[in-house]
This record gives structure tokens, C-alpha cells and sequence, in this order.
């Protein structure tokens, strides 16, 4: 199971190894990854504002104005239908929401006034920006979508921008590091993970750049157009620590049974018995609202998606699959249904992880939010 790969750390990486080391490992088996909505949305504003950042503006007047909504719009758009394929060229994969380019479109606008208020230009609506406000700003960047490596090919991330700050000389004075966030923003300030994946970054420049004026690291938050500082003594060697501990092991890596684990959002359920046990252990299992599940299908219509489910429980902590005798109706609807069928055809016979159904009615629900997945743990 385990890759050849090079051993390299991101900061997403090392959270997911510390909310579970069984999660981490699972993450880089090379498993049906799992497309999302909110993941497309932020890589399409990503790589508008990069688009922005590097556009080719020497043919254009530098008194130009009303030209930014219209080339953002176009940008946006073209990144837009670019996730989009990706997205449904992903088998594991939710509904395609086209309502969210207008939140998509809200993002792109929270980004842009960042920006102008870096140059010190936030009272310049986008449609006043001219060519030569834009160039100023374009002046200013070092790097935007670079990759962040340190000298021992340890630790990596991914650099969003980077920007130099100047004096009234014009004397560069620091770098921002700009990390574009088009989830929801913080009350108060950046969340713990957050905060350290940038000061992370931050140290990565510095031991790559030892000369390098002060570098000062921020969270852009599009939601609310917003920059949030990320401050605190060097992490760096913490993740040195972490890199150690997260080599990709032949067998699994020891799971941390949890509220914030197996409880919580985690990708990689159909390959992992110990949610299944804990839940049955703590007596949660089936008792959310949307609740994951392993079932035995016994019947099932393709016209309307109506069929019989049979509740499994874990037989033993290696997760083989234990029918109850419970049965209920259950209804298979969307990408959910979808998601069934392509199983079906491929042959599969045995139990199946529902992940999010709609359990507390008559009628279970699996909807187009669900996977449906063969229920297949990965054992020692």
C-alpha cells in the first residue's frame, strides 16, 4: 500500500496526522479522493486573482479604467468551467452547484479589495481601477502560486502571494505573505491550524532566504474582505519533529478514536473499521441525523431509487461486516443514486459504506451530499 513517493510534509498533512494517524496514513494509500463544492469554488477564485496578478497590461493606457470587472469576470468564468470538469471527472463527487458562482463571484470581489487596500487604494472602487493603479500593485508582487520547499525537501506548502511592503521612499520594508481564504472567516482571529500553517510558510521563507527583510504573514479572508495576522515564535522545528513521526509506514498507522475523528468529517471511512467500533462502543452509532452506515442492500428499484436496507455492525475490530436483521425502507436520490448504480455495475456484492444519510426518518435518504462506497477496511 504504502508510495514511493518522497517523504514531504505540508501543513495540511501534519494536521490531518494529528487528528488521526490512521486518517493521515489512509490519505496517502491513493484512494478515491473526494471531490467538494467549497474546494472548486476556492480553487477557481485562487486562480482568478492569480490571473489578475499577472496580467499582461503594456498595450493598455495607464489612465484606463472600466476595464477590471469585466477581465475579472472573464477569468473567473474560465476557472470556473475549468474546476467544473475537473469536478465531474472525479467518480467521487457530490451535485455540481452552478448557484455558487455568484458566492464564487462575491469571493473574487472580497479579494480584490484586499488587494487595493494593500496599495493603500480602498476607497478606488474596481470599476474607477486603472491600468496604472493595477500596475502599482503588480509592481509590489514577488510571487503568486508558489511552491514552498525547504532546502531538505522536508516540509513544503503552497504559497498563495507574496507581496513586497515599501516605505514612503519606496524602499521595500517587508514581505506579505498573502494566504487567499475563501472559507468562512474567523470572529476574532485565525483559527490554531490556520495560524501555524502560515507562520510555517513564514519560517520556510526565512531559512530559505536568510537575508530577507522582516516577512510577516496574513490570512485574506474574501467572506468578509479581511486580513487577519498570523504571529508566534518559529514552528519550523515542530514540523521537523512531525516529519519524523509521519513516514509513511508499509502497515497503518495507529488510529486516535475521537469526537474530532471518527466523530467528525473524515474522507477515508470505507477503508477504516475504528469509527464503525467506536461509534457502536459509545453508543452513537446511527443516532446523528445525517449518520454514517455500513448496509447490506436486498433490494433495490432503479426506476424510482426505492429499496431494503439491512443495518450491519461490526462483528469484531478488523470491521467485518455483522447483518442485524434490521431492515429499512431506504431512498437513493441525485448523485446519491448515481453513485449506487456505478457501483452496482461493477459488480460489487457485499456490504456498503453510506456516508450522511438521512437516518432519523421512516425512509433513509441518500442524496447527492452522500458517498456510497464499497465497504472495504484496510487491516494490519
Amino acid at each position: 500500500m504504502a508510495e514511493g513517493r518522497t517523504h514531504t510534509l505540508s501543513p495540511s498533512a501534519w494536521n490531518r496526522y494529528e487528528t488521526c494517524p490512521r486518517m493521515y496514513w489512509l490519505s496517502r494509500q491513493r484512494l478515491p479522493r473526494k471531490a467538494g463544492m467549497a474546494a472548486s469554488l476556492g480553487t477557481a477564485v485562487h486562480a482568478s486573482i492569480e490571473d489578475l496578478l499577472q496580467i499582461n497590461l503594456e498595450k493598455r493606457d495607464d489612465n484606463q479604467a472600466r476595464w477590471l470587472p469585466d477581465v475579472a469576470e472573464i477569468y473567473l468564468k474560465k476557472r470556473w468551467e475549468e474546476e467544473k470538469e475537473i469536478f465531474f471527472n472525479t467518480p467521487r463527487r457530490p451535485m455540481w452547484k452552478e448557484k455558487e458562482y455568484d458566492k464564487a463571484k462575491r469571493m473574487q470581489r472580497g479579494a480584490i479589495k484586499m488587494l487595493l487596500e494593500f496599495i493603500d487604494s480602498s476607497q478606488v472602487t474596481p470599476l474607477n481601477v486603472t491600468v496604472g493603479l493595477w500596475k502599482k500593485l503588480q509592481s509590489r508582487v514577488i510571487a503568486v502560486e508558489g511552491e514552498l520547499r525547504t532546502s531538505d525537501d522536508k516540509l513544503m506548502g503552497r504559497l498563495d502571494m507574496l507581496f513586497a511592503d515599501v516605505d514612503e521612499s519606496g524602499n521595500v520594508k517587508s514581505w506579505i505573505v498573502a494566504d487567499l481564504k475563501t472559507g468562512r472567516a474567523p470572529e476574532d482571529e485565525l483559527k490554531e491550524e490556520v495560524q501555524r500553517q502560515l507562520l510555517l510558510y513564514r519560517d520556510i521563507l526565512q531559512s530559505n532566504n536568510p537575508d530577507s527583510p522582516p516577512i510577516i504573514t496574513e490570512g485574506w479572508y474574501t467572506e468578509n474582505a479581511t486580513r487577519y495576522l498570523a504571529e508566534g515564535e518559529p514552528v519550523i522545528g515542530d514540523a521537523l519533529k512531525a516529519w519524523e513521526l509521519t513516514q509513511v509506514t508499509p502497515t497503518p498507522m495507529e488510529p486516535t478514536p475521537g469526537p474530532k475523528s471518527c466523530g467528525g468529517f473524515c474522507d477515508w471511512k470505507a477503508w477504516c473499521p475504528h469509527w464503525w467500533t467506536w461509534r457502536l462502543e459509545n453508543g452513537t452509532l446511527g443516532t446523528d441525523d445525517f449518520s454514517d452506515s455500513v448496509i447490506l442492500l436486498h433490494h433495490y428499484d432503479s426506476v424510482n431509487g426505492s429499496g431494503v436496507a439491512e443495518i450491519c455492525e461490526p462483528a469484531n475490530a478488523e470491521g467485518r461486516a455483522m447483518p442485524t436483521g434490521l431492515q429499512v425502507p431506504i431512498s437513493f436520490d441525485g448523485r446519491g443514486k448515481e453513485a449506487l448504480e456505478e457501483l452496482l455495475s461493477s459488480n460489487h456484492q457485499g456490504p456498503i459504506f453510506i456516508g450522511g444519510a438521512m437516518t432519523k426518518r421512516e425512509t433513509w435518504r441518500v442524496g447527492h451530499w452522500c458517498d456510497v462506497l464499497a465497504w472495504s477496511p484496510i487491516l494490519g
